[in-house]
C-alpha cells in the first residue's frame, strides 16, 4: 500500500500510523528508557509499529468508554514518549482536538491558557488531575477526566483483555486538529489552531526537504516533534532528560543513546547541541550514525556550524526556521552560512511551497496585503510568509489574529472580521506575520535579524538584535549577550547585557571596566554597533524553557533600567 493511496482516503492525520503498522509491523516504533543493564547499556522498553497501533486502539477504546466524542477539546497533560504519542494519535483518530500547553511557561500563564482553551476532556497523569481540583475555575469546562499513568513505560494495551477497533473519524483538510500553544517568549502564550491539512503539509515538507526515510531512528529533544515520527516511519528513541528543564540535560546520556541506538536524526535547540558538541569534542567522541541534526529555537551560533563536522562526520547540521504558527518556512546548512557575517542569521532559502516577503515594519494590524510596502533585497523589515502550513488564527483571540494575519483578498476589500476561518471562502491566501525582522539577499536567502518587539528605536534609527549581538558573541568570554534599549521610544539608548562564561573574573571594578573596554573595541569595528558604549553584566540571562535559547530581552531591559552599568568614555 502506498502512502499516496492512503492519503487520498482521508485527511485525518492519524491515518499514517496504521499505514506504517501495515508497512513495517515488526519494526521498532518507540523505545522508552527504563534503566541500565548490568554492562551499562540503556535498557529500553521497545514497541513495534504494530504494537504502537494496538496501543493507540486501546487508548481510543478507553477514551470512547469514558465519553470522549469527536470535536471535543482534550487537554493533554502526560509524560513524553509512549503516553504522549499514543494518547495524541488516539484523540486524532476519534476526531477530538488535543490541546497541548507547555508546562514550563509558569503556573499563571498555564492556567490562563487552560481557561481560554475551554477543554471538555482532561487527559492527564495523577498530579495533573490534582492541579485541576486545586485550581478549579480554569478547569470548570472539564466534564470528562481520564487518568493516565505517570510512568513513561506503561502500556495500556497489555491491561485490556479485548480491544475493539474504533472507526477513524472523517476529517476534511480544514477540520480543526489540535491547539498548540506558543512559548510566549515575547508576549502572552497563544493557542494556535492547527487543521489536519496543515499537519499533512508539515509531514510532506519536512520529509521531502530532509530526505527522511522509513526505518530511520530519531531522538527528539522537543517532545512534540516525536509526534511526526509515526508518519515518517521513524523509530522514536525517547531521550533521558526532563523537557521542562532542558538546561539540566546530561550530554553524556544523550551521546550514549545516539551511539548505542544508531540514531540517524535528532531535533534540539542550539543550546542543547552546544552542550552535546562540547561533550564530544572534549572526549574525542564522534556520532557517525547521525545523518542530520535539526537545530532550531534560536539562531545557531557560528561556533556550532564550525564544530559540527568534527562530531557528526557523516551527517549535516540544518537550521530550520519557523514558528508554532508556521513551520517550516526555510532551512539553512553550513553552505549558506558565513561565520564572520554580522548581517544577521542566514536561515536559508524559503521552501518551494512557501512565499516570503519583507515589508516595512508596522506595529499595528494590517487589513490587507494590498496595504503593505514591500522592501527590496538587503533592506531590513518585517518578515511575512504564506504557504500550506500557515495557520489561520489563534484560539479565542480575535485581536491577536488580526495583528498576526494578513488576508490577501486580491481586489476585494476585507470585510473587517477578526476570524479568518469565517472568511475562508472569500480569501485566496493568508499571510502570517512572523513577528521577526529580517531581509532577503539577492540570491533569495532569508536573513533573521531579531524580533520586531525587541528592536531598539534610537534617535538615529532602529537597531536590530541579531546583527548587533553577533559582533559581541565572538569574544571568547561571552556566553550570551543581548541588545536592549533604555528610555522612551525613538530615543532609546542601546546597551549590551552580557552573560560572561564561567570563571571570567569580574569581581572588581577594574576587571569589569577592562571587559567593557574590550567589548567596546569590538563595537567600533562595525558602523551599526559603534555607538554602543554602555555594558551590563548578568550572571545568567533569562531564557525560554522550551528551547533554553530565546533570551527574554524585554525582561532584561526592565532589569537594566535599575542595574549598574559599566560605561566606556573613550574610543581608543
Amino acid at each position: 500500500m502506498s502512502l499516496k493511496a492512503v492519503s487520498a482516503d482521508s485527511a485525518n492525520i492519524a491515518r499514517y500510523l496504521p499505514l506504517m503498522a501495515a508497512r513495517q509491523p515488526g519494526h521498532p516504533a518507540v523505545k522508552i528508557p527504563r534503566g541500565r543493564m548490568r554492562a551499562g547499556d540503556i535498557d529500553y522498553l521497545v514497541l513495534t509499529f504494530a504494537e504502537l497501533a494496538a496501543e493507540v486502539e486501546a487508548w481510543g477504546a478507553r477514551l470512547v468508554a469514558r465519553g470522549v466524542r469527536s470535536g471535543d477539546r482534550a487537554l493533554v497533560m502526560v509524560r513524553q514518549g509512549l503516553p504522549l504519542i499514543a494518547a495524541t494519535f488516539a484523540l486524532f483518530k476519534l476526531g477530538a482536538v488535543p490541546v497541548v500547553i507547555d508546562p514550563g511557561m509558569g503556573l499563571r500563564n498555564f492556567l490562563a491558557c487552560v481557561a481560554r482553551s475551554r477543554p471538555r476532556v482532561l487527559l492527564g497523569f495523577p498530579f495533573a488531575q490534582l492541579v485541576s481540583f486545586i485550581f478549579q475555575k480554569p478547569f470548570q469546562t472539564v466534564e470528562v477526566r481520564v487518568t493516565a499513568s505517570s510512568s513513561m513505560t506503561t502500556r495500556l494495551a497489555e491491561s485490556q483483555a479485548e480491544n475493539q477497533k474504533s472507526k477513524m473519524a472523517e476529517c476534511s483538510a480544514d477540520t480543526l486538529a489540535a491547539i498548540l500553544f506558543t512559548s510566549g517568549s515575547t508576549g502572552s502564550p497563544k493557542g494556535v489552531c492547527y487543521e489536519h491539512g496543515m499537519f499533512d503539509a508539515q509531514v510532506r515538507l519536512i520529509r521531502d526537504t530532509y530526505a527522511i526515510e522509513p526505518g530511520e531512528i530519531d531522538l527528539p529533544m522537543l517532545p512534540i516533534f516525536a509526534l511526526f515520527d509515526p508518519a515518517f516511519g521513524m523509530t522514536t528513541v525517547v531521550p533521558e532528560f526532563d523537557p521542562r528543564r532542558p538546561a539540566s540535560v546530561s550530554p553524556a546520556k544523550i551521546v550514549q543513546a545516539i551511539r548505542q541506538e544508531g540514531v540517524t536524526n535528532s531535533f534540539g535547540s542550539p543550546t542543547l547541541w552546544r552542550k552535546i558538541a562540547d561533550h564530544c569534542l572534549a572526549r574525542g567522541l564522534v556520532l557517525p550514525s547521525l545523518r542530520r541534526v535539526l537545530c532550531a529555537g534560536a539562531p545557531v551560533p557560528a561556533s556550532l556550524w564550525t564544530d559540527a563536522p568534527r562530531f557528526i562526520p557523516q551527517g549535516k547540521l540544518h537550521s530550520p526556521y519557523g514558528a508554532t504558527e508556521v513551520l517550516p518556512v526555510s532551512t539553512a546548512t553550513a553552505e549558506d552560512i558565513n561565520p564572520s557575517s554580522v548581517r544577521g542569521a542566514c536561515v536559508g532559502k524559503p521552501l518551494a511551497e512557501n512565499r516570503v516577503k519583507i515589508i516595512a515594519i508596522t506595529d499595528g494590524p494590517i487589513a490587507a496585503l494590498a496595504g503593505v510596502r514591500e522592501l527590496p533585497p538587503g533592506e531590513i523589515g518585517e518578515i511575512i510568509v504564506t504557504g500550506p502550513t500557515v495557520t489561520k488564527e489563534y484560539d479565542q483571540l480575535p485581536e491577536a489574529t488580526r495583528l498576526a494575519k494578513i488576508p490577501d483578498t486580491g481586489d476585494r476589500k476585507p470585510d473587517g472580521l477578526s476570524s479568518l476561518r469565517s472568511q475562508k471562502s472569500e480569501i485566496a491566501t493568508v499571510w502570517h506575520r512572523m513577528g521577526d525582522c529580517g531581509h532577503l539577499d539577492t540570491d533569495g536567502r532569508l536573513w533573521f535579524c531579531g524580533r520586531v518587539a525587541e528592536r531598539v528605536e534610537t534617535a538615529d534609527g532602529p537597531m536590530f538584535t541579531e546583527p548587533c549581538e553577533q559582533v559581541f558573541r565572538v569574544h571568547p568570554q561571552v556566553a550570551r549577550c543581548a541588545l536592549v534599549g533604555l528610555g522612551p521610544p525613538n530615543r532609546q539608548i542601546p546597551v549590551i547585557v552580557v552573560e560572561p562564561k564561567a570563571g571570567m573574573p569580574l569581581r572588581t571594578a577594574a576587571e569589569r571596566q577592562a571587559f567593557a573596554d574590550a567589548l567596546h573595541q569590538l563595537a567600533l569595528r562595525h558602523p551599526h554597533t559603534a555607538r554602543i558604549r554602555r555594558f551590563y553584566f548578568h550572571s545568567r540571562l533569562p531564557v525560554d524553557v522550551r528551547h533554553n535559547a530565546k533570551i527574554h530581552r524585554l525582561a532584561l531591559a526592565r532589569w537594566a533600567a535599575t542595574a549598574k552599568a559599566v560605561e566606556v568614555t573613550s574610543n581608543k
